[in-house]
């Protein structure tokens, strides 16, 4: 449709009296979108502000909103029977989750990057938690989400180092570490395309120290953290040696070539600590030191608990250890099921 050049509207304007300009006036405005408006109040009070379309969002608002969806998401309001969530929701629950995660990482950027970290801790904490219990109706949260909780901590660690320097970096990420890592990911499955974008925080955490007084600051954080660390019943010990168990490897590796090998002797024997997992890392302790007999009698007893632990069952023979019964006779069940699918790999490729 052809619009009236400027001259041509105003002539047709010539013939309308004020009253009628009112009310073509009033047409418009209370039957136009947002933006004419927005134009037409500007004319008419020239000296207001213009109004944005979008508010911004400050880091403190994103902390809020975020401290007020954890503990509901916790509580268990968003499965269902809590009137402070509805229904509608409780099956968006992702989107938020999403969208938090994107005001939290958005706050991180902010010269004041404490609330982002705060509101991006307890979304990661969240996080954590849904692979042993469920706070949303999903069968994996996490690939619902979209959310990687190896990347999230590692650009929260990269801020947090940024922003506060290396010793505060350091403690709060040995807390996040015994808090947080976990032997096979966060997601419950496994398979799902989120799980292989997963890596371990002690990986992570390794790649970031460049330097001998970078591992042992960090180590004796992480000691710190183990001292403080809740749950103090065998399977909560068990288990969290287990999920430590990589970050072990790395540190029998290093602290002895840094003069702090005396830290290690502190894992050994610390108190939130326990299980096979352990006793291993004390019989590594034993062959490093050169002390064969109780490297051998310790690994020995960690087959007797976990006779088809392959990283076990490795350290046995390489070390000559005496295997106990059950560890033998896999290792034997091994050893022949390998050995026919050799044969038979040799007959089918001739």
């Amino acid at each position: 449709m052809n619009r009236m050049n400027r001259e041509e509207f105003f002539a047709k304007l010539t013939g309308l009296d004020e009253e009628r300009l009112k009310k073509a006036l009033w047409n418009l405005y209370w039957r136009g979108n947002a933006t004419v408006r927005e134009r037409i109040e500007t004319e008419l009070e020239p000296d207001t502000p213009k109004r944005t379309a979008k508010p911004t969002v400050t880091p403190d608002a994103v902390l809020a909103e975020v401290r007020e969806f954890v503990p509901l998401a916790k509580s268990g309001a968003y499965l269902g029977g809590d009137r402070r969530v509805s229904p509608k929701e409780r099956t968006r629950w992702r989107f938020t989750f999403q969208r938090l995660v994107s005001g939290a990482q958005t706050a991180l950027a902010a010269e004041d990057p404490d609330p982002g970290i705060a509101a991006m801790e307890l979304l990661i904490d969240l996080a954590c938690e849904t692979r042993d219990y469920d706070h949303f109706r999903s069968e994996e949260p996490l690939e619902a989400a979209r959310f990687v909780v190896s990347d999230a901590l590692e650009r929260l660690w990269d801020r947090l180092r940024q922003a506060h320097g290396f010793d505060r970096f350091a403690e709060s990420a040995a807390a996040h570490l015994v808090r947080w890592e976990s032997q096979y990911g966060w997601t419950r499955g496994g398979w799902s395309s989120i799980a292989q974008k997963e890596t371990s925080l002690a990986s992570i955490l390794a790649r970031k120290l460049e330097a001998p007084d970078m591992w042992i600051t960090v180590t004796d954080h992480y000691l710190d953290a183990l001292d403080q660390s809740t749950g103090t019943q065998d399977f909560e010990r068990d288990r969290r040696t287990r999920n430590l168990a990589e970050w072990h490897e790395l540190l029998l590796d290093r602290l002895p070539d840094y003069d702090a090998d005396d830290r290690l002797d502190r894992i050994a024997e610390h108190h939130a600590l326990g299980g096979p997992e352990l006793k291993f890392f004390r019989a590594q302790l034993a062959q490093q030191r050169g002390d064969l007999g109780r490297a051998r009698e310790l690994v020995s007893e960690c087959l007797a608990k976990l006779p088809g632990h392959r990283e076990f069952q490795a350290f046995a023979l390489e070390i000559d250890a005496p295997l106990p019964k059950h560890a033998r006779q896999m290792i034997e069940s091994d050893r022949r099921a390998n050995a026919l699918i050799a044969a038979t790999t040799t007959r089918s490729g001739q």
